[in-house]
């Protein structure tokens, strides 16, 4: 999906150069998501069970209206 791509497109080229190893990882394994569960938590449907994914997608979201 061209959205789910800008979204975490956003993450990657602004946030992930800064972030430290632990949320890289985070944001890495993030990414191994199904497209489907990672619209739901970026429209804010449904959280992902793991607190580091939903500070990603918590940031993600308070930039970008989704």
């Amino acid at each position: 999906m061209r959205e789910l791509d800008q979204l975490l497109g956003w993450y990657l080229e602004t946030r992930y150069p800064h972030a430290d190893t632990e949320q890289k990882a985070a944001f890495v394994s993030l990414l191994e998501a199904q497209d489907p569960d990672l619209w739901m938590w970026l429209g804010g449907r449904n959280r992902p069970d793991n607190p580091a994914w939903c500070r990603i997608i918590d940031e993600i979201r308070a930039r970008h209206s989704v």
